[in-house]
């Protein structure tokens, strides 16, 4: 026995083929490929419910801001003849919220009777507000200007009704929840809280095109209609491009027109707005009137709830509720939850 225990130790050992080592590496490979879009389910789980948890933060702070002054806050306070000194002006509604979502800190370094963009040296406007942001939009970085850092983005915007916002001569607003000058009370929300949209997802960065001829009072019945109203606006208020910075879409929390923090129910969620300029295709927005540069001029726009999350949008109802919403939603239906009326015919 003594003899052979050398020979048992210099047999060779069995060891793994070319071939076998292939097949396991693909049989790794395809267990990662499996194990992939499972990890990122998870984690798109995970932003939406962090999304949803935002709205409700938003919502609370809504509640507590009617509870404090009475009445929700308007979208921007614009006197009546008079149009913003500068390009910008009031305040938003994210910006009047700032007691309320724990920035107190914040709120004291600015005036909200002075245009914002007077007091972009604070370091407000250019302020990251988590609450304010859809943890899926690649869009969560500052927007950038010839001067520097100059706004936030922001992912989540307030209901200014379907099409018509605001007629700066006689003040009327839309029939959504909030407009310039707006003082709405739950009590005016005759279609029931539970019924009526507050807020709803936006994209941040979003081509969009402004202060056209006046559109007329019909709701657009395509989206290919809005391509069409592009008459009368000046090469810069087309605001889009090849860089980031140049669509420039609910880029500033801090504003309060409703390309930057609002949406319209036009458009039912994630509809393709087509729009084509300088040989590049875009997704847009329109705004036929910034509120605030006119007199005269009243305020249409389709501005329409966006989402990076698969084929629904989450929103925030009167009442403090989050919902996911579909895009498949009836367009009726969704018009109907962005006014505060049981029967509106009005745009």
């Amino acid at each position: 026995m003594l003899d052979r225990a050398p020979a048992a130790a210099n047999a060779r050992r069995p060891a793994f083929t070319m071939l076998e080592l292939l097949v396991t590496l693909a049989v790794v490979a395809v267990l990662i490929a499996l194990l992939l879009p499972a990890v990122q389910m998870a984690r798109e789980a995970a932003r939406r419910v962090r999304c949803k948890n935002n709205l409700k933060q938003i919502g609370v702070a809504l509640h507590n801001y009617l509870d404090t002054h009475g009445v929700f806050p308007p979208s921007s306070c614009i006197e009546l003849g008079t149009v913003f000194a500068g390009n910008n002006g009031s305040w938003s509604i994210h910006g009047r919220l700032m007691p309320f979502m724990e920035l107190e800190n914040a709120a004291n370094l600015i005036d909200l009777q002075t245009a914002w963009d007077a007091q972009v040296g604070t370091g407000v406007p250019t302020m990251r507000v988590p609450n304010y942001l859809c943890p899926s939009d690649p869009g969560d970085k500052v927007r950038i200007n010839s001067d520097g850092p100059y706004t936030y983005p922001q992912n989540y915007g307030f209901n200014f009704g379907k099409w018509f916002v605001w007629d700066p001569a006689t003040g009327i607003g839309s029939r959504g929840v909030f407009h310039p000058n707006s003082r709405t009370t739950d009590a005016d929300v005759l279609d029931g809280l539970s019924n009526t949209l507050m807020a709803a997802e936006v994209k941040a960065y979003m081509p969009y095109f402004r202060n056209s001829d006046d559109p007329g009072a019909a709701i657009p019945t395509s989206p290919s209609d809005i391509a069409g109203f592009d008459s009368g606006v000046a090469a810069n208020d087309f605001k889009m491009g090849l860089l980031e910075n140049e669509n420039t879409g609910h880029t500033e929390w801090c504003d309060g027109r409703v390309h930057h923090s609002g949406f319209t129910s036009t458009f039912v969620p994630n509809t393709s707005v087509p729009y084509t300029k300088d040989g590049m295709d875009y997704d847009i927005d329109y705004n036929s009137r910034q509120e605030g540069k006119s007199t005269t001029a009243r305020t249409y726009a389709a501005i329409t709830s966006r989402s990076w999350h698969p084929k629904s949008v989450n929103v925030l109802m009167m009442d403090g509720s989050v919902h996911t919403v579909a895009d498949g939603v009836n367009l009726p239906v969704w018009r109907a939850q962005s006014t505060i009326y049981p029967a509106d015919g009005d745009p």
